[in-house]
């Protein structure tokens, strides 16, 4: 059993992880890693012996009809890339016979963002990225009581922003679109903090919503009407793009606290960010509708907005989990 992985530097400028765990994993195959820089590398040319070949890994590499052709022992092989590179000879090898690994999409980072997305909604109730920036240069933050007390106002420690979903998630109505590999992870750990929490989703079956801990909703309207958290977890598609239209955002309650981190344009950002930078929401984001944000934009800096820079996915567990879910798909050896 001879197997390889070729990868070029495009690859690893996207998954830094994943060529190297990959084969760590296969050590014991006697994997063989090649890696190259060169713009027009071809995986012939990188291995010797092409026709000694049962396992083959492609990744930023082209797949044309030339280079796998070469591989005339060839068993299984999977094929990855993030540019226009040919892969046509994808189709011609499964015709010879040879087991084509599919790549499956947003399983591999969903722990990642929702970790990330729970991370936001409680830095977003408790303005712990403001507080953080605040002490840096003022002793102001640090006094923490008044003079003289006043009710519903800033006392010892409070200094949470009550014109907006505040506190502790626990007690807290989180209301999530999208019961996927995102949207139902965090739904259940909201609801294992104690949060009420309720999910939309047409397409996920009942099972999703009883592990989550989550009652179902069938309607956006009625999703959306109470939340006090509000939290989108769709991946854009044609038929997600601005789900979440002018009038549901216009419903969301005056306070409420509205996360992203999946795709920003799964809402209207028009009607989000006015009333964002209204006062009438709050916004914990990693996603925005033009990225990068403009320094001069509005919504930086605000006291009601925690802002990332678009890398809830991409930690070294996701490039680690990525490798194990394609590997998992080989036949055992």
């Amino acid at each position: 059993m001879r197997s390889i992985i070729c990868v070029h530097e495009r690859f690893d400028a996207v998954w830094p992880f994943a060529a190297d765990h990959w084969q760590k994993r296969w050590q014991s195959d006697c994997c063989e890693l090649y890696r190259t820089a060169e713009p027009g590398a071809r995986a012939p040319h990188l291995v010797p012996d092409p026709a000694a070949v049962q396992r083959l890994v492609l990744l930023g590499l082209p797949a044309a009809s030339e280079d796998l052709a070469p591989f005339t022992s060839l068993e299984e092989c999977f094929h990855s890339t993030h540019t226009d590179l040919p892969a046509d000879g994808l189709d011609q090898a499964a015709s010879r016979g040879i087991h084509i690994i599919p790549h499956r999409v947003d399983i591999y980072w969903g722990q990642s963002v929702a970790e990330y997305g729970l991370c936001l909604t409680l830095c977003g109730l408790r303005r712990i990225p403001q507080s953080h920036t605040a002490i840096i240069g003022s002793l102001e933050p640090w006094k923490h009581g008044p003079e003289v007390g006043k009710p519903g106002a800033q006392g010892v420690q409070y200094c949470d922003d009550s014109r907006f979903a505040n506190g502790t998630l626990g007690g807290k109505r989180v209301r999530v679109v999208g019961a996927g590999n995102i949207g139902a992870r965090y739904a259940s750990w909201c609801t294992a903090m104690g949060a009420d929490v309720a999910i939309w989703d047409p397409f996920a079956p009942d099972a999703t919503f009883a592990a989550a801990g989550a009652k179902r909703r069938f309607h956006l309207p009625e999703l959306v009407k109470d939340a006090e958290i509000f939290a989108p977890m769709l991946p854009l598609k044609e038929d997600t793009y601005g789900l979440v239209g002018k009038d549901l955002i216009d419903a969301l309650p005056h306070g409420c606290l509205v996360v992203q981190v999946t795709r920003a344009l799964i809402c209207d950002t028009e009607a989000l960010y006015r009333r964002v930078l209204n006062d009438e929401l709050a916004l914990a984001a990693d996603v925005f509708d033009i990225e990068p944000v403009a320094l001069d934009s509005p919504l930086l800096g605000r006291h009601n907005v925690v802002h990332t820079p678009h890398n809830a996915g991409r930690t070294r567990d996701a490039n680690l989990a990525w490798v194990d879910d394609q590997i998992a798909r080989f036949k055992p050896r």
